[in-house]
């Protein structure tokens, strides 16, 4: 005589969940519910949470020191401009000892540097903000790959990256060596700039970081592209690859 509930066990979605949990260590409900709805798999966020208690995905605090956890799948190389770009922060700091943070973004295949935003802080919206200003100049990447920083995880970048139908790949944690590209640019960027250069103030840094930049691109010759300059080897692509062509590196010339 007692009731039998007819609600379905989900196990299908039950699975999904688990195996994007198993990936996403470091991301809760709300993060595993875009991810979710990415795949067209929509719920109520109360469902959502109720199956991710169930099935125990929640996530573990962290003591001690960093571990590299897990592993992500390998990339191909780039065979273009825009295909794919990598980013990272860079801290500083100004003669009064304030810190200052500086968001590089570079363009894998070419080299160049997109641009170096400096400020005392850098959110994930304000990062979303600067990719779009990119992107207007130059064209959407297909791929854009990063490592798990705060700000790069947050939803205002998961949003961002669903919105734009643009592939974020995040490198496996402790392994920097996996975002080469961008690893060897900072390590570029504080040899001749940062550790060269005392900044009175953040509009200073602003000034001199923007110089440098134009000069990286310019007319600093770079080893990996055969001594060009990332802008010359930017125009050779225009030249191979005419707009409108598979290749074609867009509209930033």
């Amino acid at each position: 005589m007692r009731y039998a509930h007819r609600r379905s066990d989900d196990g299908d979605l039950r699975s999904r969940l688990r195996e994007i949990a198993l990936e996403r260590r470091r991301f809760g409900y709300r993060r595993l519910g875009i991810m979710l709805a990415r795949e067209g798999i929509v719920m109520n966020h109360k469902k959502l949470l109720r199956l991710y208690r169930e099935e125990n995905l929640r996530v573990r605090r962290r003591r001690g020191r960093k571990r590299a956890m897990g592993t992500r799948a390998p990339m191909a190389h780039p065979q273009g401009p825009n295909q794919r770009w990598s980013l990272d922060f860079v801290s500083d700091t100004l003669v009064c000892s304030r810190r200052i943070r500086i968001l590089a973004v570079v363009d894998d295949f070419t080299r160049e540097n997109l641009a170096l935003v400096v400020d005392t802080s850098l959110s994930g919206a304000r990062v979303a903000r600067e990719l779009d200003a990119i992107i207007a100049v130059r064209g959407r990447p297909l791929m854009i790959v990063s490592d798990n920083g705060t700000e790069l995880t947050s939803l205002a970048i998961l949003r961002w990256a669903q919105d734009r139908q643009i592939e974020w790949h995040y490198i496996a944690p402790g392994k920097p060596q996996q975002n080469g590209y961008i690893e060897s640019f900072n390590g570029r960027l504080r040899d001749e700039c940062l550790n060269e250069t005392l900044f009175a103030s953040l509009s200073h840094a602003r000034s001199v970081l923007s110089n440098w930049r134009n000069d990286y691109n310019h007319v600093r010759p770079h080893s990996g592209i055969g001594g060009l300059t990332p802008a010359d080897a930017a125009k050779r692509v225009v030249q191979t690859h005419p707009p409108g062509h598979p290749g074609s590196p867009g509209l930033y010339l």
